[in-house]
């Protein structure tokens, strides 16, 4: 015997959900592209920064990893299916992917150019999820604010004098 489910009923309407669940989705997409840029500099970093870089890098994947699984479950709490595919992320994604590996200090001016590109989309979701009073995706944007502007500053301090 199949059991069907109630519809959602969070308080969100079904319009605002899906138009919230679409934002996130350009999220996600931003964030995945970040991750993949983010661990190939890991990867292929090299000279006299190679070790303090190579380090950053891998810390700053390693919390974009986390962020993509609490992006994408928002998404299905809100009742819809989170993008998913490379080409789907491309599509979506505001930040350009890297093709080649740069010198270091250019791998750290894309990194601070992905990471304000990241808050540019977080920021612009916000007043969505404001609006239709819901308060998780807004504290999740919050956070995800919080991260990319100090990961921005971080990486521009090294740009720096």
């Amino acid at each position: 015997m199949a059991h069907l489910a109630p519809p959602i009923d969070i308080g969100i309407p079904a319009n605002q959900r899906q138009e919230i669940a679409e934002g996130l989705g350009r999220l996600l997409a931003d964030s995945y592209v970040l991750y993949l840029k983010t661990h190939g500099f890991h990867w292929n970093v090299t000279g006299p920064m190679f070790g303090s870089l190579h380090a950053m890098f891998m810390e700053q994947y390693t919390e974009l990893w986390t962020a993509l699984d609490e992006i994408a479950e928002r998404i299905r709490a809100l009742g819809h299916l989170a993008p998913m595919g490379g080409r789907r992320y491309a599509e979506l994604s505001s930040i350009e992917e890297t093709q080649q590996a740069p010198e270091a200090l250019a791998m750290v001016t894309e990194l601070v150019k992905g990471h304000e590109a990241v808050a540019r989309t977080a920021r612009g979701l916000l007043p969505l999820a404001e609006a239709a009073e819901d308060g998780p995706t807004a504290d999740l944007l919050n956070a995800r604010l919080q991260i990319h502007e100090k990961t921005a500053w971080m990486l521009r301090s090294i740009l720096e004098g």
